[in-house]
């Protein structure tokens, strides 16, 4: 699901956890976006439970539409973002891929070897876990309203946020998607999660039907709460539907959504809080079912 998990050809007890990601900046500070871009390659890893990363390799593309200054400076700042995060993760960047496009990209191919007890399958949820969320949702809202502020766009979203609001928030979703989510794959372990998936493009709804639908038993994910940064569910009502009240809007580099029991969820949870200094919710609940994941109507909005 997140991962290509397959079993070493040569030593059978081994297995070989690989995963590829890569896209165009959304920020506007080069070396941010390596950091994000490293993050949401390892963080289909950390899905999996898999806290060390043998080794990444880089993907990436040099702007030919930029004059040759810029382009250099900002491919060299996104080589040195992606490097120091990887390198924070515990991990090397050990070669790549470079080629030349209108648009800079970047991203990479994350490796680990493992042991069948490192890999936390995202197959074991069972009726009566809950389901806890590691970082905010309305990454696409605000990343859409610091490009908004340039245009003649503002104008339809300053009456309901302000430009303080609008850059506070967009602050917030910068250092979430920076964030690798290892703490919590290492914290999958000590606290007995069944399964997970981490939050991007598909929204947390998407990627909740993802989940359920590896499941091996008859089970339902049952959304009931929205963590949110502040400010952005108004402008998702009043100025633009991104679809985040209905779980579908985009994120990058977001939370990992995992299962796990109910006795567990709030030594979990503290100990993120204390160890990234940064708070998870419980956001949902895994029932009985049909291999699916819905969202209540009306859920809990809860404004970080």
């Amino acid at each position: 699901m997140d991962c290509s998990v397959i079993p070493s050809q040569k030593y059978p007890d081994l297995f070989i956890v690989s995963t590829t990601d890569f896209f165009y900046p959304l920020v506007e500070d080069p070396y941010m976006q390596g950091m994000i871009a490293a993050a949401n390659v390892l963080s289909d890893m950390y899905a999996m439970g898999i806290e060390h990363i043998d080794n990444v390799l880089m993907l990436l593309a040099t702007s030919i539409d930029m004059d040759a200054k810029s382009s250099t400076i900002v491919t060299r700042e996104m080589i040195r973002g992606f490097e120091d995060q990887v390198k924070k993760a515990g991990s090397v960047v050990s070669g790549g891929q470079t080629v030349r496009n209108p648009w800079p990209i970047i991203g990479g191919v994350a490796k680990s070897i493992c042991k069948k007890e490192d890999i936390i399958m995202p197959t074991g949820a069972v009726p009566g876990d809950v389901i806890v969320l590691t970082k905010p949702l309305g990454i696409q809202i605000a990343t859409n309203l610091m490009q908004w502020m340039r245009t003649p766009k503002w104008e339809k979203a300053k009456d309901v946020i302000s430009e303080q609001e609008a850059l506070r928030a967009f602050s917030l979703a910068q250092k979430s998607m920076a964030r690798l989510n290892k703490t919590a794959a290492r914290l999958m372990h000590k606290y007995k999660a069944h399964a997970a998936t981490d939050v991007t493009g598909f929204g947390i709804l998407g990627h909740a039907n993802n989940l359920a639908g590896n499941q091996i038993a008859n089970v339902t994910l049952r959304i009931h709460t929205l963590p949110v940064f502040r400010g952005l569910v108004e402008v998702n009502r009043k100025v633009n539907d991104w679809g985040l009240l209905r779980g579908r809007a985009a994120e990058t580099s977001g939370g990992l959504l995992v299962c796990l029991p109910p006795e567990n969820a709030k030594g979990f949870i503290e100990e993120i809080q204390r160890i990234d200094g940064e708070p998870a919710w419980i956001v949902g609940e895994v029932v009985e079912g049909n291999k699916t994941a819905v969202l209540v109507e009306n859920p809990t909005i809860i404004e970080v």
